[in-house]
């Protein structure tokens, strides 16, 4: 009740400030009259303060700290006094709940003063690293200062300052007196991790890696660094952006370790009252790219990585940070496509973890009438950009008590992404307390100079002399989405690797999202089959695998079919025990009845998945694994000029990007792959092997074709992946088509224009118009009438088709990656090596840093 009460208070605050805004003079030149809310020139109001929501302000202060304020008394009669000016009651507002307040009175406060993140793809990104895609962005986006503002007086004193270069994410340490962030000092540096003490001395570089992006860094309470890094490149799987993940050091930048490994972002770490890490993860595994970009927490050695809340709305949440004194989160809710801000929102995680129901607060407060709309069909694949027609946008949140927050805010035109610093409380107030001096530049990440408690420290549990870390299930048949499948039914566990992305082409595909190069019909990852785990009797199972893995779990059938599975991801650290409840558990479930030590699969050493346990030597490929299956048993009845070929071609011919027989099986629904699915959970049974007609009609001995049990098992296992088909995101022809086509877009463009025919970029609905293989087959040529402009169509194809033999692609036998892509895959062998190194030295008590630290 109560936070509805709140919900209800500040959309009437907000109501009513539409006499008492103040807004500036050059603003209202500008004539807001009219104009629709959400659109460009909008200039949005500088503070919203009513007499109502002034006055509730301080009573909660008055009860809350007595004597330490004492003028509260004096302030409400003052209040009772006033009009309804706003000027008046802005300038009132600032004094009675800013200057006057506890938490503020007489304090200073940290803030980046930069220039608003060109728009790109993705809210993750922001960093413009040096050599990738989008590094030229970074110049629009260089100069600017780290700041130290007095709330007092107003003063401005500037700890570091840069005209080429750019710093942010800034972080205070407990006691209040150090600084920590993030700065790069020109379009040729990266981003390294910096620490400066408060006072403007001491400044100290902890990181110097060449050639990588260390950003927002954040203190442990045992002394520790965590930080997210470009460490392990990796791609987002949509796009080419350049993705991090949560690292660690020591406090003097010692002994850099890996302790997050999602496929995507990790990003805007924090520690939690109980020691924990809070933040944001961007991942998906068969799901759409839309979604899956929730919070997770983990232990500060990377143990126990588990989700916090929304895995399944899509809507991302950013930049949470724990609200003092209660169970509840500050966070931003954003948009896929856009910067790192959003709506403001308080969110409470005992309400529920997807949707609606826990965001109990939000900002601006007439975004409250259409939260529902917004967020109600949380497992659905909309509205992941919903959060772009925000009139109001909001960055950086920091709590300061349960009831008032410093944020970043926007005081002019959206376009222009000029922000402020606020006070935003629960009572309806939000109030200007600093904007920068410069035209161009907004204000950002504001810390509070203070003292603040020191989380829980738990003790380290990674044994870096292991190679192997172990996985308990409980007890499979726990869990949502569970319903239909019998005690007893499920057989196996299949643990499949998802291998991050770790390479991008030029031209793109549109499959699901921009795909660069293309991977599948209609989804991103490769895969990979580790080993297939028997399950006990009593829903058991207990394995290991090996670290540095990103793996999911599949549960199998007696015929190994999919009945259902994980579509998210997990890693174990060196020496770690991991357990659930179950699949799909409601996270709200107490753990069952029964004693762990008496699951079946605990009287038993644990099903040890080594190399000999993995489905193939290498990544799924449709060409290797599942081709040949087709040729020994289909070709003769489904190929080019045979009745049942036209029906369902199943020629393993190259086009463009596939297979022939792999574009057919999709688009004959042949198979049932998730592809790029909706964010929500599906029910067992619904998707892969089991509907598969495919698989059926095998089932049934279609026209008496007798497969092996390895042949079937290998088509099962395959639509059960997601019917995956290049092994990895490599390629030989990264400057064509979709990465992945041997012929250039010129000669595209050339063919387009002999057979007046429109070739737009490949999707993977549209038409699949060369044949390499047999160039004479082209479907392209039935738009052709004149044997001489036949003629020239068809040598320009056989050109791909020798560029082929001589430069076989990613589904052919004797592929080798372009120089490119084996310069990264160098770089990343470097860098895991890299990584190696530092766990021996914290094996042996040894401290190393990066190349150009020096350290006594």
């Amino acid at each position: 009740m109560r936070a509805r009460h709140f919900m209800k208070l500040a959309l009437t605050a907000f109501m009513a400030t539409q006499l008492s805004l103040c807004v500036d003079a050059a603003e209202k030149k500008k004539g807001n009259k009219g104009k629709k809310a959400g659109a460009a020139q909008v200039v949005s109001a500088q503070s919203v303060v009513t007499k109502g929501s002034i006055k509730r302000s301080i009573q909660s202060l008055v009860n809350t700290y007595g004597d330490k304020y004492s003028q509260g008394r004096s302030l409400l009669s003052e209040l009772d006094n006033l009009g309804n000016d706003g000027a008046a009651l802005n300038a009132f507002a600032k004094k009675a709940l800013v200057d006057n307040n506890p938490l503020l009175k007489n304090r200073s406060i940290v803030v980046v003063e930069r220039k608003q993140y060109p728009k790109d793809h993705h809210n993750t990104g922001t960093i413009f690293q040096a050599g990738e895609f989008n590094h030229k962005k970074f110049d629009q986006a260089k100069g600017g200062a780290l700041n130290v503002v007095s709330l007092k007086d107003g003063s401005v004193r500037t700890l570091l300052e840069t005209s080429q270069g750019l710093v942010r994410d800034p972080e205070l340490n407990f006691d209040g007196t150090k600084v920590i962030f993030s700065y790069r000092k020109d379009s040729d540096d990266d981003y390294h991790i910096y620490e400066i003490n408060t006072d403007g001395s001491n400044l100290q570089q902890l990181t110097a890696l060449k050639g990588v992006s260390d950003l927002d860094p954040f203190y442990f309470s045992d002394g520790k660094i965590g930080f997210s890094s470009t460490r392990e490149p990796k791609f987002c799987g949509c796009n080419r952006h350049i993705m991090a993940n949560l690292f660690k050091m020591e406090a003097d930048g010692a002994n850099i370790v890996q302790i997050g490994k999602s496929i995507e972002y990790e990003g805007h770490g924090v520690q939690m009252p109980d020691g924990r890490i809070l933040y944001n993860r961007w991942e998906y595994v068969d799901r759409n790219f839309g979604g899956g970009q929730g919070l997770w927490t983990s232990n500060p050695d990377g143990t126990n990585p588990a989700l916090y809340m929304w895995q399944s709305t899509p809507h991302p949440l950013l930049n949470a940070r724990p609200i003092p004194g209660s169970n509840q989160i500050l966070a931003i809710i954003s948009s896929c496509h856009d910067r790192p801000w959003g709506a403001l929102a308080i969110v409470d995680r005992s309400k529920g973890i997807e949707g609606k129901k826990p965001v109990v607060q939000i900002w601006p407060a007439d975004s409250m009438s259409r939260i529902a709309d917004e967020l109600q069909n949380y497992g659905d694949s909309k509205g992941f950009d919903n959060f772009q027609k925000q009139r109001v946008k909001y960055e950086d949140p920091l709590p300061l008590s349960k009831d008032f927050f410093l944020v970043s805010r926007t005081i002019g035109p959206m376009n222009a992404g000029i922000m402020g610093i606020f006070l935003v409380d629960r009572f309806g107030n939000e109030i200007l307390i600093h904007k920068s001096a410069q035209a161009k530049f907004g204000c950002f990440d504001p810390m509070l100079i203070r003292t603040t408690p020191k989380p829980a420290a738990p003790a380290d549990k990674v044994d870096y002399s292991k190679k192997t870390g172990t996985f308990v299930v409980m007890n499979v048949y726990e869990g949502t989405h569970m319903e239909g499948v019998k005690p007893g039914s499920v057989k196996y566990l299949r643990v499949v690797d998802n291998p991050p992305k770790m390479f991008w082409s030029g031209p793109s595909y549109k499959g699901h999202g921009a795909q660069a190069p293309a991977m599948n019909f209609y989804d991103f990852d490769n895969k990979r089959v580790l080993g297939t785990v028997p399950v006990e009797a009593d829903g058991s199972v207990q394995f290991t695998t090996p670290i540095d893995k990103f793996v999911y779990f599949q549960l199998l059938d007696e015929n190994g079919k999919m009945i259902q599975s994980m579509r998210s991801g997990i890693i174990v650290q060196p020496g770690e025990v991991n357990a659930c409840i179950g699949c799909h558990e409601d996270r709200y479930n107490a753990p069952p009845s029964r004693p762990i030590s008496k699951l079946a699969a605990l009287q038993k050493p644990p099903f040890n998945i080594t190399e000999a346990t993995a489905d193939t030597k290498g990544n799924f490929s449709y060409q290797e694994a599942v081709q040949p299956i087709v040729d020994k048993h289909c070709i003769s009845c489904h190929d080019y000029d045979k009745k049942a070929g036209k029906k369902l071609n199943l020629s393993g011919d190259q086009t463009a990007l596939f297979a022939v027989s792999y574009i057919e099986l999709h688009k004959k629904k042949m198979i049932t792959p998730v592809g790029g699915g909706a964010n929500r959970i599906y029910n067992a049974y619904e998707w892969g092997s089991y509907p598969s007609k495919l698989i059926k009609t095998l089932e049934k001995k279609h026209h008496n074709v007798a497969l092996t049990d390895d042949e079937l098992k290998t088509l099962i296992t395959w639509v059960d992946l997601n019917a995956p088909y290049y092994p990895d995101y490599s390629s030989a022809y990264l400057k064509n088509p979709s990465g992945r086509s041997p012929l250039t877009g010129k000669e595209q463009r050339e063919i387009a224009k002999l057979t007046k025919v429109k070739i737009e970029r490949y999707t993977h609905d549209g038409p699949w118009h060369f044949n390499f293989t047999r160039p004479e087959l082209s479907p392209i040529l039935e738009n052709v009438k004149d044997d001489a402009t036949k003629a020239k169509v068809v040598e320009i194809i056989k050109r791909g088709s020798e560029r082929l033999k001589a430069t076989p692609r990613n589904d052919m036998p004797g592929y080798v990656p372009s120089e490119e892509h084996q310069r990264r895959s160098k770089r990343y062998e470097e860098l895991f090596q890299r990584e190696l190194a530092n766990r021996r030295a914290i094996q042996s008590g040894e401290r190393v840093y990066d190349p150009g630290i020096e350290r006594d």
